[in-house]
């Protein structure tokens, strides 16, 4: 299966990107996206509030 995780802050973002990183590190999931994904400029005009979200997606091996 497939886990996304959506964050909103620094601190939330870098727990999940530790976890992932020791799942990974254990051969447990491997990436979907090298980098997370972001807003696009038209989701941040509509919803200024969005600006700082980061989607990371890991997909069990």
């Amino acid at each position: 299966g497939k886990l996304a995780v959506i964050t909103f802050h620094s601190t939330e973002d870098r727990l999940v990107k530790r976890t992932f990183k020791n799942f990974k590190e254990k051969g447990l999931v491997s990436f979907v996206n090298k980098k997370p994904i972001g807003p696009s400029r038209e989701e941040i005009q509509s919803n200024k509030r969005s600006r700082s979200a980061k989607l990371r997606v890991i997909e069990k091996q």
